[in-house]
């Protein structure tokens, strides 16, 4: 698999675009969080309108899914006619979205959406990856995603603290992306730098990007210690490359 980090930025970032990223596969190109930057980030890296093949939406945070209209609206421009599947907690609310950017847009699309609802600790296959998910911790709902290929396997946290579900999940992966809100600080809602790399070192990951940074932690990143023995960390940009 190879990942391409789109965003890496938190919601009001005016530096960073918004969290987003690329997971390419043999058979699968999977969008993972699409916020208003999103789409311009996509088109810059790929501007096939049949490129994607699912978008996953972590939660429905505008930084996270209000991407999803002008993604929709330039597929239909451009003739998409291949499905596009939409892996999310709630179907309504993405309806929802898409109709209040462009009015009656998802009625008007000229291809077929499939939803994908997903549950807590739920697997899904497709195509040729096994999803799995789990709850973070959280000011609403967000499940992290784990993509296994049946040889290699990453994990992306959306927003929110670990706990033990998200943990468990994250156990033995080859990569995990999570939100690194804050260096040390404990804030409810998000995860810190420090305990995460603790987290990677126990779970056995064996690399750890660190995305989602507030925006006056990323400017004193160099004062920083986020070295690990048992961990390679990594502080991904725009467009940066990943393979597993």
């Amino acid at each position: 698999m190879k990942v391409i980090f789109l965003g890496t930025g938190e919601a009001f970032d005016e530096n960073m675009p918004n969290n987003s990223v690329l997971v390419i596969s043999d058979k699968t190109n999977l969008l993972l969080d699409c916020g208003c930057t999103t789409p311009t980030q996509l088109w810059k890296f790929n501007n096939d309108q049949s490129f994607l093949d699912a978008v996953y939406i972590s939660h429905t945070h505008a930084d996270h899914y209000f991407g999803i209209p002008a993604l929709l609206y330039r597929m239909k421009e451009e003739g998409r006619k291949k499905a596009l599947t939409i892996i999310c907690q709630n179907t309504k609310t993405i309806k929802d979205i898409v109709n209040y950017g462009y009015k009656n847009l998802y009625s008007k699309l000229g291809f077929e959406i499939n939803f994908m609802k997903v549950e807590e600790e739920q697997t899904i296959q497709f195509n040729d990856l096994k999803l799995l998910f789990a709850p973070t911790a959280h000011s609403i709902s967000n499940f992290a995603i784990k993509i296994d290929d049946n040889k290699k396997s990453l994990c992306y946290s959306g927003d929110g603290g670990f706990n033990e579900k998200t943990e468990e999940l994250y156990k033995n992966s080859d990569l995990v992306i999570h939100e690194a809100y804050l260096y040390d600080e404990k804030r409810e809602g998000h995860a810190c730098m420090i305990d995460l790399i603790k987290m990677a070192e126990r779970s056995n990951v064996k690399c750890l990007a660190l995305t989602h940074i507030h925006r006056d932690l990323r400017k004193e990143l160099n004062k920083k210690n986020i070295s690990s023995k048992k961990v390679k960390v990594i502080i991904p940009k725009p467009f940066d490359k990943f393979k597993i």
